[in-house]
């Protein structure tokens, strides 16, 4: 008789606990799991024992709680070992020390080494005072560790710790559980399962065979958007005029299409748009381009004059043909009455939101690693994103583009 299909390994969870009064609702958090027949594995700091033993987390687990890096004759390498094993890491409580040291890549003890050594998707689930969370540190980090796919779960408004009341309360167990089990079944971030196309760099129009007409856009922050919206779980489609040489690093998961023309980066994306959820147009696409020359024009001292013919608007060609629900996002570089331009185009285009900049001003726009943007929505609502990396930009971007995916039809 042919052998019986074997069942399934349940999956892994490796639950860690960090020192604050809400590590004894971790307890319920792993009871609940294991209810839901997954093979859960405590790590506690030693921080965490003080509010809860470890014998507690060891009698309802799957396995005995880990807490020492050092001393395991049985698992020379444990953060390695639970690391590789896990499916999913869950931090209930994440305390603002553990979330430093996160954000900050240190790895002293079990649970920050085997946050290292996962590449298993991760939830934090912050829980302290109001004080600390609000702290611009605190939150700096965790919009660090977001920008780099952690999923964090905000923690809700109630009361706390000494009798106040405030933002800051961990989540109920229940609601902990069930995000780990969507995690499990393939959840990546506000934007998992969504497909969104991102255009990036400056194009180029040729003049001849040797010369062309193009602008300073270096591509990073389209790269930028298209690196964060992968870790958001999107799958992600990058139609890219950056220059090879710049060396621009992207996920190895995005697809990228390169071009080179505003008219091939028209075909790309008008004709990928109709299946995406999302189009971000973060391109410096040519306004204009020229006849070229079949052969290299000679300079011979005499006068030139090149005739400029406008290129296709892309981003108004994708409005009127938009899909129902399908969220729009345009760019606009600007040097001069950069909120008044921005709010006209934005009314001009008829996007869902337009992120502008001023590129001439100091750390911001063309050829810099940061940038300094206004999202303004088409309901009215306006976003101030300080001077930040392009990556942090990004991710303030999204936050907005998977608001209005939250919404459907708008």
């Amino acid at each position: 008789m042919p052998s019986a299909t074997p069942e399934p390994s349940p999956a892994h969870v490796v639950l860690g606990v960090s020192g604050g009064i809400a590590a004894y609702k971790a307890v319920e958090v792993l009871r609940r799991l294991r209810e839901r027949g997954y093979h859960v594995t405590p790590v506690l700091t030693r921080e965490a024992t003080r509010f809860v033993g470890a014998a507690t987390f060891s009698a309802l687990a799957s396995e005995p709680a880990r807490i020492e890096l050092y001393g395991d004759p049985t698992t020379p390498i444990p953060h390695t070992h639970l690391g590789q094993r896990a499916d999913v890491v869950v931090v209930v409580p994440a305390t603002a020390h553990l979330i430093a040291r996160y954000a900050a890549g240190l790895a002293d003890d079990l649970l920050s080494a085997t946050l290292m050594a996962t590449r298993a998707p991760v939830l934090v689930c912050p829980a302290m005072h109001t004080e600390m969370y609000e702290q611009p540190s605190v939150q700096e980090n965790l919009a660090t560790l977001r920008r780099r796919g952690v999923l964090v779960l905000e923690p809700e408004s109630g009361v706390l710790a000494g009798g106040d009341a405030g933002m800051g309360r961990l989540p109920d167990p229940s609601v902990i559980a069930d995000l780990v089990t969507r995690i499990v079944e393939g959840y990546r971030g506000p934007l998992s399962g969504y497909r969104v196309l991102i255009s990036a760099g400056g194009t180029r129009e040729p003049i001849d065979p040797v010369r062309v007409i193009t602008n300073r856009s270096s591509g990073r922050q389209g790269y930028a958007l298209a690196e964060v919206a992968q870790r958001l779980g999107a799958r992600v489609t990058l139609v890219s005029a950056t220059h090879r040489e710049l060396a621009l690093d992207v996920a190895t998961n995005v697809e990228v299409i390169p071009v080179d023309t505003a008219a091939e980066m028209a075909e790309m994306v008008l004709g990928r748009a109709p299946d995406q959820d999302v189009v971000i147009m973060a391109a410096a696409v040519a306004d204009y381009t020229v006849e070229p020359a079949a052969q290299k024009i000679k300079r011979d001292g005499t006068e030139r004059t090149l005739v400029l013919r406008p290129t296709i608007d892309i981003l108004a060609s994708l409005v009127a043909a938009r899909a129902s629900g399908q969220v729009l996002v345009g760019f606009a570089a600007e040097t001069d009455d950069v909120l008044a331009r921005g709010r006209e185009k934005l009314e001009r285009k008829g996007v869902d939101l337009l992120v502008v900049n001023d590129v001439g001003a100091p750390g911001a726009g063309f050829d810099h690693e940061t940038n300094e943007v206004t999202i303004l929505g088409r309901d009215g609502s306006f976003t101030s994103v300080s001077l930040r990396s392009k990556a942090d930009v990004a991710a303030a971007i999204l936050t907005r583009v998977a608001a209005l995916l939250s919404q459907g039809d708008r």
